[in-house]
């Protein structure tokens, strides 16, 4: 059992399968994580993030597979036995105990002396200190989720989990916990994997982020580079939102690919699609596009369409144009100055872009 617990180094999974009695949860998925990082996992429900953490923490065994800490393989242990500690969406405190006592339960459990000491110093990591001779039930969903962390932390784990841990929170004490805890993970410098369905989340906090979908990877990366240059229309979809279409692609132009989608000429750089030749999917994140009344003049890169809808929200105006072909653009535009175009339903506007922010990938189901 020292052996587990004592393990250190980087998280792999070497083609890690997980299938239960109906369905496929995992799918021959391969991943390694740098010791001291932050990693979030993303993805729609059923994805396998969370089976992927389950298998991670011991509270699942993979079907075919290894997961190792270092050299160290896990695989078959139980979790008592594993460098891990997991934080969930519901905190689990034990409400009869103070907040210092449910800190300090696990290093007592494991009967180190200085429990209450290394108790409090988890609960100044997490800036609770003041709480300490509070019940659960006198604390806020956000001081609890804050305790959850310092129990968690009190055992220095080799790789602490955290389980959709900010799902129960409102937006604003959301946001504040997603700062708090990147804080909280650059001080302590353990890795923490972090299992999410809420992009903003992911993005904000983790270094890598490993995008999933039906118990596979699709794209792994930086935030910055998954929004944008993603490699799949899922990715598209699910990181932020992109206006895309159908097209094809009918010659080139020096460092660009030149195609036709809806009946617009465009142009793609050729180190921004996955696909050089035939049917593609383009897209544009709708920040990158601009409105205009006059079609522009120039080699492309326009899509004439209607206006549907105007929305001031402050720092942006929100455009959505219907497209000739029946599909809906949207437009985000700063409010840099006070002579905003006044366009109106019913409007007939053109979306202008640059064709290095423009990318390119497969229609799904079609290999290039």
């Amino acid at each position: 059992m020292a052996g587990f617990r004592g393990a250190q180094g980087n998280l792999r999974l070497e083609n890690v399968t997980k299938e239960f009695t109906d369905f496929l949860a995992v799918d021959d998925l391969s991943l390694e994580v740098p010791r001291g990082s932050f990693f979030a996992l993303l993805g729609p429900s059923g994805c396998g993030k969370t089976t992927t953490l389950r298998m991670v923490a011991g509270l699942e065994q993979p079907t075919t597979g290894r997961v190792f800490i270092g050299d160290t393989d896990l695989t078959g242990s139980r979790p008592y036995e594993r460098p891990v500690n997991t934080v969930f969406q519901s905190y689990a405190l034990f409400p009869h105990l103070t907040i210092r006592e449910n800190v300090a339960f696990g290093p007592k459990r494991r009967k180190q002396k200085d429990a209450l000491k290394l108790a409090d110093e988890a609960l100044e990591l997490v800036q609770m200190t003041q709480f300490a001779g509070r019940k659960p039930a006198q604390l806020s969903g956000g001081q609890q989720q804050r305790v959850a962390c310092a129990r968690a932390l009190v055992n220095h784990p080799e790789v602490l989990l955290l389980d959709e841990p900010l799902g129960a929170l409102d937006l604003k004490l959301r946001r504040e916990m997603q700062v708090e805890l990147k804080r909280i993970q650059t001080e302590v410098g353990l890795t923490f994997v972090h299992v999410t369905h809420d992009q903003e989340e992911a993005m904000t906090m983790a270094d890598t982020v490993a995008v999933m979908n039906q118990g596979r990877i699709e794209q792994m990366g930086p935030p910055e580079v998954l929004y944008d240059l993603p490699k799949t229309k899922f990715v598209a979809n699910f990181v932020g939102q992109s206006n895309m279409g159908e097209g094809k692609i009918t010659g080139t132009d020096g460092d660009f690919l030149v195609a036709e989608v809806y009946g617009s000429t465009v142009r793609i750089r050729k180190d921004r699609t996955t696909v050089q030749s035939g049917n593609l999917v383009f897209g544009v994140r709708p920040e990158k596009v601009k409105v205009s009344r006059n079609k522009p003049e120039g080699i492309g890169n326009d899509v004439r369409g209607i206006v549907k809808d105007v929305s001031f929200i402050g720092v942006a105006t929100s455009y959505l144009l219907e497209m000739p072909s029946g599909t809906t653009w949207s437009v985000y535009e700063q409010n840099l100055d006070l002579d905003r175009i006044d366009l109106k339903p019913g409007d007939e506007a053109w979306m202008i872009w640059d064709a290095g922010h423009a990318f390119g990938v497969e229609i799904e189901g079609e290999q290039s």
